[in-house]
């Protein structure tokens, strides 16, 4: 029974509803897969050891830092590791090698980013575009030598139904879009300074005001303007 109103309700939407439709299917795809991504990854942060390592780092036990942050699946601890790895060599090294980590652990926090937010803009294109061929069968209709007050409604209705599909996948991809994008800032801000606090311990030769700074991977702005 259901199934035959959602049939009914796509069938008067018009041609416009078959790329709103794979919008839409994208759409819960992108966001489960983000919303499941995340959560995993908040399960895997582990404050307590990373208290631990830079207290050791602190103490100058570079070696216990390493080993303590040695196979974690906490991003940060990561990104720790990795540098560490190559303390041994010149600054930049370190430097260096703290900052690919970081910039793999951000490509990865944003995946899919983009197409959500390409998602945002497409949708309420497409429901416009149904929109104006909808009104577009009516007005023929309109100007046929058989007036159907039906054929005039159902171009009416067709438009209707594309501009609020539109709208609703644009709206459901928005919020999540957002709230993702919120927490790659969180975690890009986490990890520079987690980067700047090892520099500064390990490196010996940098200020406390000095700031690593991260360059994020194909990330777009936040889509409030959309």
């Amino acid at each position: 029974m259901l199934a035959n109103i959602v049939f009914q309700f796509f069938s008067k939407g018009g041609p416009v509803m078959w790329p709103i439709l794979i919008s839409a299917i994208v759409a819960v795809a992108v966001v489960g897969e983000r919303a499941f991504w995340w959560l995993r990854e908040s399960r895997k942060r582990n404050p307590q050891k990373l208290e631990q390592v830079l207290a050791a780092l602190e103490n100058s036990d570079v070696p216990a830092a390493k080993e303590i942050a040695r196979d974690s699946e906490d991003p940060v601890l990561r990104v720790i590791h990795h540098g560490l790895s190559h303390s041994g060599n010149a600054r930049g090294s370190m430097l260096g090698a703290l900052q690919l980590a970081a910039g793999i652990e951000l490509k990865r926090a944003g995946r899919f980013l983009t197409v959500m937010d390409t998602l945002v803009t497409l949708a309420p294109l497409l429901g416009l575009l149904g929109t104006v061929t909808g009104l577009m069968r009516a007005f023929l209709n309109i100007g046929s030598a058989e007036l159907s007050v039906s054929a005039v409604t159902g171009g009416i209705g067709e438009a209707l139904i594309a501009t609020a599909c539109g709208l609703g996948i644009a709206i459901f991809a928005l919020i999540p879009f957002n709230y993702f994008s919120a927490k790659v800032t969180q975690l890009q801000f986490d990890l520079e300074t987690a980067a700047t606090n090892v520099e500064v311990m390990v490196g010996g030769g940098g200020k406390a005001t000095d700031t690593v700074h991260l360059q994020k991977a194909a990330v777009p702005a936040q889509a409030t303007s959309h």
